[in-house]
């Protein structure tokens, strides 16, 4: 059975992370409903701006670490100084042993496909070719079943007030950390600075995201050595390209005992009886697939 005991987990009951706005339904009828926040993050690195992100507002030093681990502004042996978070002016300021100086580097960017106009720096997409993921990871067919019922039970932003994405860090039947945010980026680049922060080797981790497995989702996967990405939701082209060229392992569309994978399927194990488990309920597990497939 899986073990269920998120290192890091959702807190709908955040108050500083959704509120309660009054409006009228289809029939004019009075309603109150939650909407999740959102605030600009700016981001420095020492003595530089960097970037503003548009975020719910928690974890912002996983978020600000991560965002410049996945655009290769921090090395694996960097050592972090210092993180400043000013919750008033909306300013994150990492600071590093290490002279930084990425002002050229920031002339030259991609923008991508993920919500609220995410961007990827050029030099990034130049080394994508390099990246080697572990050959040895695997993925078993009951493992998956596991993780889709539990990550999708678990309380959530997203289950609370919707206009949310999730992504959760695995490891074999056990979901680790669960990161939401208004764009999918986000929720990612605070994993991966909760694996830099804590020195958590990729190697043998899956990925599960609710969003759609985009060009963006792949590279930022990839360049965290993270072999297996899982998504409820469906592919675009280019990100099954790149998966493929990297050897990333991508399933898509993974609802209950049902999946398909596109790119290095022979990481996948199948020892799950299919005719032994229900397909996915419906109900909550069903609204949140439909969301996922609607959102931007």
């Amino acid at each position: 059975m899986a073990d269920t005991s998120f290192l890091v987990r959702p807190d709908p009951d955040d108050p500083k992370l959704s509120q309660e706005v009054d409006g009228v339904d289809q029939d004019g009828n009075p309603v109150t409903t939650r909407v999740v926040t959102e605030k600009p993050l700016t981001l420095y690195l020492n003595r530089q701006e960097i970037v503003t992100m548009m975020t719910i507002g928690d974890y912002p030093d996983l978020l600000a670490v991560g965002y410049l681990r996945n655009q290769h502004m921090l090395s694996p042996d960097d050592a972090i100084t210092d993180i400043d978070y000013d919750d008033e002016l909306d300013v994150v300021v990492v600071r590093t042993e290490r002279e930084t100086d990425y002002e050229e580097k920031m002339q030259k960017k991609v923008r991508t496909s993920g919500c609220a106009q995410g961007t990827v720096f050029g030099d990034v997409m130049e080394g994508f070719d390099t990246i080697r993921l572990s050959e040895t990871a695997t993925i078993r067919t009951s493992w998956l079943h596991a993780l889709t019922k539990a990550i999708n039970t678990e309380p959530s932003l997203y289950l609370a007030a919707g206009a949310i994405h999730g992504c959760v860090l695995c490891e074999e039947d056990r979901p680790l950390v669960y990161m939401e945010d208004v764009g999918r980026h986000n929720a990612v680049d605070k994993i991966a600075g909760w694996m830099f922060m804590n020195r958590v080797s990729p190697d043998n981790k899956i990925f599960y995201t609710t969003g759609r497995l985009t060009s963006e989702m792949v590279i930022k996967t990839a360049m965290m050595g993270i072999p297996i990405l899982v998504s409820r939701s469906g592919f675009t082209a280019w990100g099954v390209d790149l998966a493929r060229k990297v050897g990333l392992t991508l399933i898509g569309r993974a609802r209950g005992k049902r999946f398909v994978a596109l790119s290095a399927r022979q990481r996948i194990v199948y020892d799950l009886d299919t005719q032994t488990v229900d397909d996915e309920d419906t109900g909550r597990g069903k609204r949140r697939s439909e969301a996922a497939e609607a959102g931007p």
